[in-house]
């Protein structure tokens, strides 16, 4: 593998502006601290947009409220552009896929979509992150997911947009990177790839917040698990085109003080989501999970695309980050950065 500086020339640098701050924090003082860092790409959060507009039109803007977000969003571009980042993204939209033909569900979906890409086009970007599915409702066979995925991707493709899949490790049907490998070669359009995480495929994969260990615990213990892991990602890395990665979202997770509840709470939300909202900080910062191994296997791929942070830090128990420091903090996701492609390089 090449160098570490090698890596890091050549490799795009991203942040996720729902990872800094709250969705109450102006946006022009999360791009200031993002750009500030060295980052030279965003993927826009559109509770980001959502919370912007409301503030420059003196009321709440409801999320369908598509005409209000797309003359809102010209302004956005420029304060963008004016700090010298990239919109790489706009990101997450979710429960797309699987829902019963002739359904409300589907109808909402859909009527989000087209939302969406009108959006696109005004803030100026060219992706689409979708994650895959949490919806109870959804039907679970991999054909009906990838035709919604492909009726979605044909309209993308009308504005010369792209979609990238995300697998989210607590998804009802493609919880793991080879689920949604599978989806995307079954959509099989040119404008449909993926968005590795390395946390979804760790958290998935490797690590359980309900249990004691913070690990899946299964027959042979660890070893066993650590030898399944990696069997998995050297799948990945023989398997996937390096074209067919869009984006490599990072972060790492803490390992939960009091197991979580297996089951889902009143929301219907799994433990794996409820740890993804606010115990993931940046790597190398009080995280357990093998980040390393997860970048290295994306890298062997020949990857070389947009590296972006998306964490959902609040603190080791959930509670405790008060963005005092915006600048500090996306400095030291830089540094995170930089110390991740070193280990990849030379591990």
């Amino acid at each position: 593998m090449a160098s570490s500086q090698a890596l890091f020339d050549s490799i795009p640098t991203c942040y996720a502006t729902v990872s800094i701050g709250t969705p109450d924090t102006p946006l022009d003082q999360k791009l200031e601290a993002i750009a500030a860092a060295g980052f030279q790409g965003i993927e826009l959060g559109f509770p980001d947009l959502l919370s912007f507009a409301s503030k420059r039109q003196n009321q709440e803007v409801q999320a369908q409220d598509f005409d209000t977000l797309c003359h809102v969003a010209p302004e956005v571009k420029q304060l963008v552009e004016k700090k010298g980042l990239k919109l790489v993204m706009l990101q997450p939209f979710s429960n797309l896929e699987g829902w019963p033909e002739g359904s409300d569900g589907r109808e909402d979906a859909f009527r989000r979509a087209k939302g969406w890409i009108k959006i696109m086009e005004a803030v100026g970007t060219d992706m689409l992150q979708v994650g895959s599915t949490d919806s109870p409702h959804a039907l679970g066979n991999l054909d009906s997911l990838a035709a919604d995925l492909r009726q979605l991707a044909d309209l993308l493709a009308a504005k010369n947009f792209r979609l990238a899949y995300e697998n989210w490790c607590w998804a009802t049907h493609a919880p793991d990177w080879k689920d949604v490998w599978e989806i995307v070669q079954k959509v099989d359009r040119p404008n449909v790839g993926l968005c590795l995480d390395t946390f979804q495929t760790a958290g998935g994969e490797w690590a359980d917040p309900s249990t004691a260990s913070g690990l899946i615990e299964r027959a042979g213990g660890r070893e066993a698990l650590q030898s399944q892991f990696m069997t998995s990602l050297q799948t990945m890395s023989r398997t996937i085109p390096s074209e067919k990665i869009y984006i490599l979202q990072i972060s790492d997770a803490y390992k939960p003080s009091t197991p979580l509840d297996a089951k889902p709470d009143s929301s219907g939300l799994r433990p794996r989501g409820r740890w993804s909202s606010c115990l993931r900080p940046v790597p190398f910062d009080g995280g357990y999970l093998p980040v390393v191994d997860v970048t290295k296997a994306v890298l062997r791929t020949g990857f070389r695309g947009w590296f972006s942070m998306e964490v959902f830090d609040a603190g080791p128990e959930g509670s405790d980050q008060d963005w005092k420091d915006m600048k500090a903090y996306a400095k030291k996701a830089m540094a995170s950065h930089k110390r991740l492609l070193e280990e990849a390089a030379n591990s």
